[in-house]
């Protein structure tokens, strides 16, 4: 295997040059990002908590959960505010994916910082109706996935890749890759704000997807690593590396100050923001099934409650588990919340390294 790759690299001695330059670029976002972080992560605290912007509990929860009452929410904008300066300082802005992807994700964070703060400030417990909030999720979701569509440069930034074989893929069309890449980004953004309940339940799966997904994108964007593993050359997509470095050093920084018993919760600005981020990754990198494997913690929690809704409304009251999203069900069956974190870490870790293991088992 390494002979090949040798190989390959051999035939275009440019791919030494960019290899060092985009990964150098993508630890030292990472890092970057980490350090904002912590600078800013107590300042950002105190102001919160200064403005009483703090976290409402579900009286029906884990009684556990009485004590987070008031902790500061809305930690989300210091992972973004993160993301956003390090990138701007490390990433290519000539490069239009990468605008693609931070413009999406800060869209997201927009529409998660009204609900946020009309729940916390103005003390509107449904915060943005839910039609306002899924309103401009499709708008922003929408108008990514007609822009992608439309600059498509060849026939295969508009196929299904499917793991594991290298030679399968169905084509979409430009009105089934906008319809697909809708999908994929708002519900990846809903499925990560269903994560978010537990102290450092969602930032690191987030983390791992999004560092896995760098690796992909820098894969797809290399013509002679994408030949090679027989994956779809998107020219200009490798720069998603300095923005997944990013993510992942926000998102560590971020995890410090929330991890049990958390200091400040990201709320929807944070967690709508993220999951938008890795969907449009995935969809650029054409990897939106391996984000279905990687993420398939966000995808049990989403189905949890999906099946909760239509199970007690179809039995008139009726529950399949104890309480949806699915971490509470674990809760209440007696683990205790850092059991459950950590696990769900281990599972989300054993589903990345299987679906970087897609990269070269074809």
């Amino acid at each position: 295997m390494l002979l090949e790759l040798s190989q390959w690299l051999a035939q275009d001695n440019r791919a030494f040059n960019v290899f060092g330059y985009i990964t150098l670029r993508a630890v030292l976002a990472a890092l970057t990002a980490l350090v904002i972080s912590f600078i800013f992560g107590p300042i950002v605290i105190r102001w919160l908590a200064a403005k009483k912007v703090g976290q409402s509990v579900r009286d029906d929860g884990p009684k556990s959960h009485l004590t987070k009452a008031g902790t500061p929410t809305m930690g989300g904008a210091l992972i973004l505010v993160s993301i956003a300066i390090t990138t701007l300082l490390w990433g290519d802005l000539s490069n239009r994916y990468l605008w693609v992807v931070l413009l999406v994700t800060l869209g997201f964070g927009a529409v998660g910082w009204v609900d946020d703060w009309r729940k916390v400030v103005h003390r509107n417990p449904k915060g943005l109706p839910a039609r306002w909030k899924y309103l401009w999720q499709s708008l922003l979701g929408l108008a990514a996935a007609v822009y992608l569509g439309q600059t498509a440069t060849n026939p295969s930034q508009l196929e299904l890749i499917v793991p594991f074989f290298k030679t399968v893929a169905y084509p979409l069309g430009t009105i089934g890759f906008i319809a697909l890449t809708y999908f994929v980004i708002v519900g990846s953004s809903n499925a990560v704000n269903l994560t978010d309940g537990l102290d450092g339940l969602a930032i690191m799966p987030t983390v791992m997807v999004g560092s896995a997904l760098a690796i992909f994108a820098y894969v797809a964007g290399h013509s002679v690593f994408s030949k090679y593993l027989g994956v779809p050359h998107i020219p200009g997509a490798a720069e998603l590396a300095v923005f997944c470095g990013a993510m992942a050093g926000a998102g560590l920084g971020f995890l410090w100050f929330n991890a049990y018993p958390a200091e400040v919760f990201m709320g929807d600005v944070g967690a709508l923001a993220l999951g938008a981020a890795l969907g449009t990754v995935a969809v650029i990198a054409r990897q939106e099934v391996v984000l279905f494997i990687m993420g398939g913690l966000f995808v049990a929690e989403t189905l949890s409650v999906m099946l909760q809704v239509l199970y007690f409304k179809w039995t008139g009251g009726k529950r399949i588990f104890r309480m949806a999203p699915l971490h509470h069900h674990y809760e209440l069956g007696g683990w205790k919340e850092t059991q459950v974190v950590v696990r769900f870490w281990i599972i989300t870790i054993m589903l990345v390294l299987f679906g970087l293991s897609t990269l070269k088992l074809r």
